[in-house]
């Protein structure tokens, strides 16, 4: 199962959706920051690609932003 993932992600392509998704929801780096409990640096590293954060955070982003994984953070369409 963990080499089927693997693969399927490495065919993934990565983008970052996370500013775009929270500017839509009126939502503060430092008021999404609190609700998935990290810290607006966090936020704001995610946002300028110099983080990458990890899927339990890519959860809690695209459930408080109200979206899903696929949407807010990979772009499936080349598979």
């Amino acid at each position: 199962m963990t080499l089927f993932l693997n693969s399927l992600l490495k065919e993934l392509i990565i983008v970052n959706r996370l500013r775009e998704y929270r500017i839509k929801a009126s939502i503060s780096q430092l008021a999404l920051a609190k609700s998935v409990g990290v810290a607006r640096q966090t936020i704001n590293l995610i946002e300028n690609n110099k983080y990458n954060p990890s899927l339990d955070l890519c959860i809690r982003l695209a459930e408080c932003l109200q979206t899903d994984l696929n949407t807010l953070f990979w772009d499936s369409r080349h598979l």
